[in-house]
């Protein structure tokens, strides 16, 4: 009897939780909305106690059996991430079996076994544990700290295959789920089949992390940042998601159900919407034309631009060939991926920033100096006119001068805060150009060299660089963190990072008025420029060319549709010389923006 009183309890219990409609806000990272059952992607209890053995070559032919399957279940994730993310995303777990083969790592596993006299996860632990740290301490190259994670990734894997634990898998997902975990590694993200999986919801995590990025490349409704969806969740549960607004409901009501519904419909209807302004011209409600960009980083990526008829592409990065390469990438190699762009956009303009490495962006190849404030050191075209980088910079140029012939190509140079250095570098420009011709090479001869606007200096003088560049592009991202003095990475400022900001908009506008004066067209490549609340101000100032995320040019082309130009202009003159705070300008833009 007193079993089924127990089990009537669990009953109740669980019957309760079923009605506990609870409600989460985290931070909407890919749009889309979704209701389905919750997949836990937890750990399992991966502890063991260190256990003294005789027998040691049992515990080596344990190890090899447990890396063997670990190998078999890492190539069959790499061919599901192939097929659903493509070859680059997959190289991820190239690595990881690197790992798993290092000779060095695995004769150190197994000599520990035999020395110690332990079990094979003892061995496995204590070895991988060692490398961990020194990868970790490497502090001055996040090239070799990513190296950590991918020892991490592996020693669960082989750790698990050991005790006979299941790692979960979401490769094996095969009905409509929601997935719900601490965070999501790339390994995790790229076994997410899009047909069953829905929606994921993370602990951590914002817009910038990698799984954010990945959701939107497969365009999965993704929420992260909700602090504790993984101890409020339990397997099965119904989720509501929306990925616009960062909600999330556990075991929502059939009203509730009812309304994300409707919202999903309602994305679907304005994406179709979208979809059909693929091949339309970007104008105003009045008939005013803007360009309308997309950023890129691989050539890859010119596929995505072209389907989302994006008219240019205004920043082409390219530090990809560099960081995606053993060494330096030689000039046919970067000749090769600029014509590849070029011949991909059709004649239309393709606005390629030279090498921007420095900062975050590190090469394992290239030795830079370790650096107190590497945002504000040593970096980019600082590097390019120094004599340490002047022969990378003149590779690229050749490179960049010789595919000119295959489309419109403009050159812009980054993180340029005189006069003197945009001199030194078209300098350089112009010296390459004439060798290239003394050598019979064929060079376009309409190439526009421009310079990003990402350094308030820069910004003041725009009205004297306007006289000898072709055109600026406005790199927000950067811009707004050396204005406001706040690193845009660091949570407790983050509050700074203020795209309305007045003091922003005037920089911006003085910029903008600056290329006009001479004649020039002035552009943005940073996130503001596809945002959705800056776009209406943006058109006011008469910005001419604005490059977003491709994912993003749809939505804005159908936004601009709605705008006037001249009340846009009346909402930014107002902006500029009344509002002394972000609060007060999107409190004006109520009266001017009315668009839904």
């Amino acid at each position: 009897m007193m079993l089924s009183l127990q089990s009537q309890k669990q009953w109740k219990k669980k019957d309760w939780h079923k009605e506990m409609t609870e409600m989460l806000k985290g931070i909407a990272a890919s749009d889309g909305v979704a209701v389905a059952k919750a997949y836990l992607l937890i750990q399992p209890d991966l502890s063991f106690e260190t256990v003294s053995v005789e027998d040691t070559s049992a515990e080596e032919a344990r190890l090899d059996a447990a890396l063997e399957a670990s190998q078999n279940e890492l190539s069959l994730i790499r061919e599901n991430a192939v097929a659903s993310l493509g070859e680059e995303a997959a190289q991820v777990f190239d690595a990881h079996m690197m790992v798993l083969a290092d000779p060095e790592m695995i004769g150190q596993i197994k000599e520990t076994i035999r020395t110690k006299k332990i079990n094979a996860e003892a061995g496995l632990k204590e070895v991988t544990d060692m490398f961990i740290a020194i990868f970790e301490g490497m502090e001055d190259n996040p090239y070799m700290q990513e190296r950590a994670a991918d020892i991490r990734d592996v020693t669960k894997r082989v750790l698990a295959n050991l005790l006979g634990k299941k790692l979960p898998n979401p490769a094996t997902i095969n009905e409509e789920s929601i997935v719900v975990a601490h965070d999501l590694t790339p390994s995790d993200t790229a076994q997410l089949n899009k047909k069953y999986v829905k929606a994921f919801v993370t602990n951590i995590g914002g817009r910038t992390s990698h799984s954010a990025i990945m959701a939107r490349t497969l365009e999965i409704a993704a929420v992260l940042g909700t602090n504790n969806i993984t101890e409020l969740v339990k397997d099965g549960d119904v989720l509501a998601v929306s990925g616009i607004t960062g909600e999330v409901v556990i075991n929502p009501t059939e009203e509730q159900i009812a309304e994300f519904k409707a919202a999903g419909e309602a994305y679907a209807k304005q994406k179709a919407e979208w979809a059909l302004l693929k091949d339309a011209k970007t104008v105003t409600a009045d008939g005013k034309h803007f360009e309308l960009a997309a950023n890129i980083g691989t050539p890859k990526d010119v596929e995505g631009v072209n389907d989302n008829g994006a008219e240019a592409v205004g920043l082409y990065r390219t530090e990809f060939l560099y960081m995606d390469s053993q060494d330096f990438p030689t000039e046919d190699d970067q000749y090769e991926a600029y014509k590849a762009v070029l011949e991909g956009m059709n004649g239309k303009p393709v606005v390629v920033r030279t090498m921007d490495i420095g900062g975050d962006k590190e090469l394992p190849y290239f030795d830079l100096p370790k650096e107190m404030n590497p945002f504000l050191g040593y970096r980019a075209l600082r590097i390019s006119i120094s004599e340490t980088g002047n022969q990378m910079f003149r590779t690229q140029l050749r490179a960049l001068l010789r595919a000119s012939v295959h489309g419109k190509l403009r050159i812009m140079f980054p993180m340029v805060a005189l006069l003197t250095e945009f001199r030194t570098a078209k300098g350089i420009l112009e010296e390459e150009k004439a060798k290239l011709l003394a050598e019979g090479v064929a060079v376009a001869d309409d190439i526009q060299v421009g310079i990003m606007i990402e350094i308030p200096a820069a910004a003041m003088l725009a009205d004297q660089f306007a006289k000898e560049v072709d055109f600026f592009s406005i790199g927000t991202n950067d811009l707004i963190q050396y204005t406001m003095a706040a690193d845009r990475m660091n949570e407790q400022v983050s509050y700074l990072y203020q795209p309305y900001n007045p003091s922003i908009l005037r920089l911006i506008n003085n910029v903008i008025k600056a290329a006009h004066a001479e004649g020039k067209w002035a552009g943005m490549c940073g996130e503001m420029a596809g945002d959705q609340t800056a776009v209406p101000l943006l058109v006011g100032m008469g910005l001419d060319e604005f490059s977003m995320s491709a994912t993003s040019v749809l939505r804005t082309r159908s936004l601009m549709k709605k705008l006037d130009t001249a009340k846009m202009q009346e909402y930014a003159n107002r902006a500029l010389t009344e509002c002394s705070t972000m609060e007060e300008v999107l409190e004006l833009s109520k009266e001017y923006v009315n668009v839904d």
